[in-house]
């Protein structure tokens, strides 16, 4: 009797286990935050180091290492280019610079830190934002935006690369 339940159970178990895969998932976060006081907007990117890599070796043509010991100064330089040609805020109907500051690395994530300056007052912003999305299809990009304590979200992929925020 106990070998007839053991067996039934065994193969569910097995069906189970093998019927699993490894999903990844493909995301990107960027806070970013109007502070007026300092009359600018403050950005945080996070990013997969690994996913961020490829985006850059099949944009340049170059393996890169962010995020590893052997990071080097040209792959500072493909990285800030290429955030700069992948994302881009709109002020008022206006693209705004983005001046890049400093990155970090915290558990495979690349931290950028970025801000726009000259920032009085917004009445509407506009994000384009295909960070890897040539590279992974499934890519979304969460965009959070914090204008005077009111937040507000959008969610952007690999077909849909602009949004707006008012």
């Amino acid at each position: 009797m106990k070998n007839s339940i053991k067996i039934p159970v065994l193969i569910f178990i097995f069906i189970g286990l093998t019927s699993l895969t490894v999903h990844r998932f493909y995301v990107g976060i960027y806070q970013v935050d109007f502070v007026p006081q300092k009359k600018r907007l403050e950005i945080t990117t996070r990013i997969f180091a690994d996913d961020l890599n490829d985006a850059l070796t099949k944009s340049f043509k170059k393996q890169t290492n962010i995020g590893a010991q052997n990071e080097t100064p040209e792959d500072v330089t493909l990285m800030r280019k290429y955030l700069a040609s992948h994302f881009k805020i709109y002020l008022n109907d206006q693209q705004k610079n983005m001046n890049y500051h400093s990155h970090e690395i915290e558990n495979n994530v690349v931290i950028c830190y970025l801000t726009i300056k000259e920032v009085t007052k917004i009445s509407k912003i506009e994000v384009e934002n295909s960070i890897l999305t040539e590279v992974h299809d499934e890519q979304q990009n969460i965009i959070q935006f914090n204008n005077n304590g009111k937040k507000q979200n959008l969610l952007l992929t690999s077909s849909t690369t602009k949004g707006m925020l008012k």
